[in-house]
């Protein structure tokens, strides 16, 4: 099971979002790269990171602080956040980024999906965002019409190398993931699922642990604010 560690970042600060809402934020004291150095000391190996400017806008505002964080830490780093086209991806990739995340442009255009997947094998990961079953887009802020299981359906053949499955109802509300629904993507899925929103305590890492083609588990506001210790943490990270 592989920790991934959250950072988003806004306005050049880690900040924490209560289910996407941009009004309802926390700001911590710490710089990204301040914060990604604490997690490669306590021993951490992956990290996932938001460019929250990034989803805002569509372009890659945070690429400089993310290049920084790759090149001096060696943590292998999975980033989203306004990937929406093929020369973001490759700038990405070009900085040393282990998976770039596609989300609303991959939702919006399955062909740029499949032509991402194509021409970065093993480097793309999907971001299925997700309301009541229903996919959102664009930083949560829109509404999709597409269940999640059946654009999921659609895609499965793409390549796609990782899922990063999130529900919003549970992001930043510390009330445990959606493992139900969770679960329900891993099975179709052809490609191992990353958990997000909503991790508590160290028993929703156990429970992660159980669950069938899952390949590790996002933490964010649970470790800032105290709910989980590091050292805890990093132990049942493999």
């Amino acid at each position: 099971m592989k920790i991934f560690p959250a950072i988003d970042i806004k306005d050049k600060k880690c900040v924490r979002l209560v289910k996407g809402n941009f009004n309802n934020k926390t700001e911590y004291e710490m710089s990204p790269v301040e914060q990604a150095s604490k997690y490669k000391d306590r021993g951490f190996k992956n990290l996932h990171i938001v460019d929250l400017d990034g989803a805002l806008i569509g372009e890659t505002v945070n690429l400089d602080i993310i290049k920084d964080i790759i090149s001096k830490l060696d943590l292998k780093v999975e980033v989203g956040g306004g990937i929406r086209n093929l020369e973001s991806i490759q700038k990405y990739s070009d900085a040393g980024a282990d998976k770039i995340i596609l989300g609303s442009a991959a939702i919006k255009d399955k062909k740029f999906l499949k032509e991402a997947c194509e021409k970065f094998p093993k480097k793309i990961a999907l971001g299925l965002d997700a309301k009541n079953g229903y996919l959102s887009l664009s930083g949560w802020k829109e509404n999709s019409n597409q269940l999640t299981l059946n654009y999921l359906k659609e895609v499965n053949d793409y390549g796609v190398s990782r899922l990063i499955y999130t529900d919003i109802n549970r992001d930043g509300m510390k009330q445990s993931p959606n493992f139900e629904e969770t679960s329900k993507v891993a099975d179709i899925s052809n490609c191992p699922v990353i958990i997000s929103g909503g991790v508590s305590s160290i028993n929703d890492i156990k429970k992660a642990k159980s669950l069938k083609n899952i390949e590790g588990i996002i933490v964010g506001k649970a470790i800032y604010d105290g709910d989980i210790k590091l050292e805890e943490l990093v132990k049942e990270d493999a």
